[in-house]
Parts: C-alpha cells; structure tokens; sequence
C-alpha cells in the first residue's frame, strides 16, 4: 500500500467525509435523557443505513433491553486471516448548561479547522474516522476486501453507564470473535506530541455510615463521655493512607502491575509542565500523592482511595452544640491493572469494621461490582503494530500515555478473550463532556491514515 495514494485519497474526500460526519452529528443521541432515547435509536439506524452505503457487506442493529448498539463486518479476502474489532459509541453526552455553548451543541459547525458540536471528538468522529480509512485503504490496494476481517461495534450506552454492554458482549460472543480489539474513544497527548494509550484505570465505590446514640445529644452533657461517629469517621478516614501516600488496605497493592523501567522512561518523555498542569486542576496550590512517584504516573498507573464526601450533624447556620447520632462518607478507588474492584471493595469493608471503635455501628454500602482496569503491554504484537501505523501516519515517533478515566473495556477484552489496542486522536482540549466540545479536522483525518494502515501491519502481526 502506497502513502501517497491513501493521503491522496484522504484529502480528496476530506468535504465528503466531513459532510456525512456533521450530519450524524446533528442527531442528539443523548442515552442518559429517556426523552432523547428515539434519537439514539434515529443514530444507530443512521450509522447502520451509512455502512451500508460505504460497503460494509454485513451490518446490523443489535438491540438491548435498552438502547441499541450497531454491529457491521467486512471480511478479509483471506479466510486464514486475523481479525480485528473496532470498538467505539455513538451516544453522547448530555449538553447542559446550553448558556456556555458558543453554538448550537448539535448544528456542528467548521471553524479554523475544527469541527464543534457534542459527539465530534467523543465519540462519534473518532469511530466515523474508521470508515475513511478503510475504504482509503482498500482505494490504495485495488481490492474489494480488507486484508483482516473487521467487525466495527458501536455502542448506545456508554455515556449512561453501559449498563447492558457486557450481556451484549455475551450474547454475541460467537459473532465477535478476534484476535484484537481496537479502542478509539480516547486522546493523545498533543497534537504535535502524537500517542497512544495503553491503560485506563478501574473503579471501585462505597458508602460508609457510622452509627453512635440513637438520637443526637447535648455536648455539654454527653460530650467527651461517648464516642462522636463524625470523630470516628474523621479518624477512619484519616487512616485510609500512610505518611507516604500509600493506601493502607491490607493487601490493596498486592496484585497491581507495577510499572516497567521502559513506561516510567517512555512517561518521563512527554513534555509536561506541571505547574500549568495544576492550573488545570482548579489551580491546585502543589502535587501530591503516593511517594516514588511522579504526577503522571500516580494518575495512570497507581492506584488511589478518594474521599468524595463526608457529612454528619449540625451543617445549618449558626452553632448547635451536639454529639451527632450518626456520620456519612463516600469512598471511590481508582484501580489500576491487576486489580478487581470487589475484591478492593470487600477489603474496604473488612478494614472499616476493623478499625470501628467500640460503641460505633458501622455500615458499608457497595453500589454495583464497579469498573475493570484495561491494561495492554507495550511489546504486545498488536501495540507495535499500531505504533508502526500511527507511525507512518504522524511521520514521527510515537510516545505511551494511560488514562484516568474509566469505562467498558475491560468487559470487552475479558469476555472476547483479545488484547485492547488503543487508536485514537483526541485532545485533552476537546472539551469533551463539556460545552464547545470540538475535534481538529486534520487529526480526523491523521486518524484514518492511520486505520488505512492498521488493517495491513495487523495482517502481518497478527497472524
């Protein structure tokens, strides 16, 4: 396959393709809104009915119990050959509030080179950017057929939690067998600091409620004489890390991989400015967190325990001089790969009752199973042969990243029994999730070069 015949054809449809992009856009496929869930259904039919026209023999709406997802194969001339899943949603996020938009969240507009509206860069563009880069790649070899089977799933429920994913994935296990997982539904570093992902981490979540009289009493009376549940949660809460950062969980770092020499190299490359990075974070005063070890790599590649919340007693105005009945907390880990939130989360239990003092009742509340970190080796077959192609693409060095955030992949690499192969080109600036959320045209575009790409460093490496 020749470069100059895939950007060559690329460029010439580049109108077309952002054309077709904007009018997918302009569908508010919004899962988490009830009122919104014909337009997701309006989405998938679109895509479904795009597929089509683009040649995919093979496409189909698979329903849920709740909002559908899009499934299409284009099998490779070569049965033998390997195949590949391309993984992304065509839901989005809900838009509010409406008054910081600068535009309509779904007329998408072009400006400077940037396409804008909800969707364009999470995740509609970077799933659409496959579609180019497929029939660019099968323009530049003269065939009618792609040199690995690719099977495209695009989901209508992961910005509402993906909740009916992992049955789907279950239920279709047969039909989606493959040898790798491609992932577009995440960003590189810059737009000239080109990157791939190779981890996001998991989540684990609980409440806790400690319980002391069984109504609030008087300070003055009771106070210093039996135990205060907000004093208890204080000190509970407070023993959760050690001097160094470290969460004191029995056992809580005993199955996380930890980081290689050529990760913490590879990390240390990317040019990050940490005191503008703390401007980002709420203006954040210093960096903090588990000692030996840098900003980055504490929020990729480390775990944590967060408290989110912690209330109890009197919150009104003015004093009222009480020792509470009761105290709340919410707890969040962010897990890394290796690590099983219910395991973490039961272990959580286990410490809280440990450590409840005497005349305190405790209670741990665990919403769901949580979410599974995805982790991919950066010597795997199918991350070297995606750097080759991203490579090719950018005409540069490819650097590694992971992720904070959390979502299905761990389903899919576990239930498909495949290795995940992060292939993405958004930008931390995208605002995704946010209002103006935009996408830069030119790396749309980068992108299907380098899924042109794949599908033939794939058929090498694969097999």
């Amino acid at each position: 396959m020749q470069v100059n015949d895939v950007v060559a054809y690329i460029q010439a449809d580049r109108d077309r393709f952002v054309a077709d992009l904007k009018e997918w856009l302009a569908i508010p496929s919004i899962s988490a809104d009830p009122a919104h869930s014909g337009d997701v259904r309006r989405s998938a039919d679109w895509l479904a009915s795009y597929l089509r026209g683009q040649g995919f023999p093979t496409v189909e709406v698979w329903e849920t119990p709740g909002l559908p997802a899009v499934f299409a194969e284009w099998p490779a001339a070569d049965p033998d050959a390997p195949t590949v899943v391309v993984y992304g949603h065509h839901d989005v996020q809900p838009v509010e509030p409406l008054d910081e938009w600068d535009t309509d969240p779904f007329t998408p507009i072009e400006k400077d080179e940037r396409l804008i509206g909800r969707g364009t860069s999470d995740d509609k563009g970077q799933i659409f950017f496959h579609t180019l880069g497929v029939r660019a790649a099968l323009a530049a070899s003269g065939s009618d057929a792609p040199p690995v089977t690719i099977k495209l799933l695009v989901e209508g429920e992961e910005e509402s939690g993906s909740v009916h994913f992992a049955d789907l994935l279950r239920e279709h296990r047969d039909r989606l067998a493959c040898d790798a997982i491609v992932i577009s539904d995440t960003t590189m570093w810059a737009a000239d600091v080109p990157s791939m992902c190779t981890g996001m981490r998991g989540l684990g979540t609980a409440e806790v409620t400690l319980r002391g009289p069984s109504s609030d009493l008087h300070s003055g009376s009771f106070g210093g004489a039996v135990p205060n549940p907000l004093h208890a949660m204080a000190s509970l809460l407070a023993a959760l890390h050690d001097a160094d950062g470290r969460v004191t969980l029995p056992g809580f770092y005993d199955d996380v991989v930890p980081l290689t020499d050529e990760e913490r190299a590879l990390f240390a490359r990317l040019p990050f400015d940490e005191a503008q990075w703390l401007r980002t974070a709420g203006d954040s005063r210093a960096a903090h967190g588990e000692r030996g070890y840098t900003t980055l790599e504490r929020i990729w590649a480390r775990p944590t325990a967060e408290i989110n919340g912690m209330w109890g007693g009197h919150t009104g105005p003015g004093p009222k001089t009480i020792v509470p009945r009761e105290a709340h907390a919410k707890v969040s880990f962010r897990l890394v790969a290796g690590q099983d939130p219910g395991k973490v989360q039961e272990a959580f239990r286990a410490w809280v009752a440990e450590h409840t003092p005497a005349g305190i009742e405790a209670d741990v509340h665990i919403p769901g199973g949580g979410v599974r970190p995805c982790f991919s080796p950066l010597g795997s077959a199918g991350v070297s042969a995606a750097r080759r192609a991203m490579e090719r693409a950018f005409g540069r060095e490819i650097l590694f990243t992971r992720e904070g955030g959390s979502g299905p992949e761990a389903d899919l690499a576990d239930i498909l029994e495949a290795p995940l192969v992060f292939v993405a080109v958004g930008l931390n600036d995208d605002r995704i999730h946010a209002p103006n959320e935009k996408v830069e045209i030119p790396l749309l575009l980068k992108g299907a070069e380098a899924a042109a790409y794949l599908w033939e460093e794939f058929a090498a490496a694969l097999r």
